[in-house]
């Protein structure tokens, strides 16, 4: 099954007219939401105990994990804080 998912991706990736860039922006994205949730995880905290900390309600942090919109930075480091992490700008790699 995760075979058939990956080629549906890859059929409906290929239909959206992604530009490289805009591609970069989603694996930066996704590789900052499995950051946040490791971190979170890390800690031993619940997405309803890390909302108290941030003074946001638990589906706040269940639609940043899940990705379902693109989290603004206030949002970000309103979670990041307190969970000891902030935001950097860094150059990006070059591949190959």
């Amino acid at each position: 099954m995760v075979i058939n998912m990956a080629i549906a991706w890859e059929e409906l990736r290929g239909s959206l007219n992604i530009t490289e860039d805009e591609e970069q922006v989603i694996e930066l994205e996704k590789e900052l939401i499995r950051t946040m949730i490791r971190v979170r995880e890390e800690k031993g905290l619940t997405q309803k105990q890390l909302a108290e900390l941030c003074d946001v309600k638990q589906p706040v942090i269940a639609r940043m994990e899940s990705a379902v919109h693109s989290p603004q930075i206030n949002s970000l480091l309103k979670v990041l804080v307190p969970l000891g992490y902030t935001l950097e700008i860094v150059p990006l790699e070059k591949k190959g």
